[in-house]
């Protein structure tokens, strides 16, 4: 039996995230700014990161380990961060396909 068989997914046939996770995710303003300095494809650490999103480093922390849990982003080795690979967007474009939305990340103050 496949175990994937009921999970929705999207046009390249991967798994989509979970939405409410995704949503919850998305909630923040300080989380919009980390993903939009994500799509440029480079990995960033946290400090970076927080101060991206205007966030303390501590706070930082959990805004990211949010968006790991939600399936966005994936972490690397020396505390960093980077969008899952899929989605990733053409370049110079901040538009993301999370599967179940589109975020415009420019919107992203």
């Amino acid at each position: 039996m496949n175990p994937d068989a009921g999970t929705p997914k999207n046009v390249a046939g991967r798994p989509l995230p979970d939405l409410q996770q995704s949503l919850r995710a998305i909630s923040q303003l300080s989380r919009w700014k980390m993903l939009k300095e994500l799509t440029c494809g480079e990995a960033r650490t946290i400090a970076e990161l927080a101060a991206v999103g205007g966030c303390s480093y501590e706070s930082g922390i959990k805004h990211l380990q949010v968006l790991h849990r939600a399936g966005l982003l994936e972490r690397g080795r020396g505390g960093v961060y980077q969008l899952v690979r899929q989605y990733l967007p053409t370049p110079g474009q901040p538009v993301v396909d999370f599967g179940h939305c589109l975020l415009r990340l420019d919107a992203a103050g």
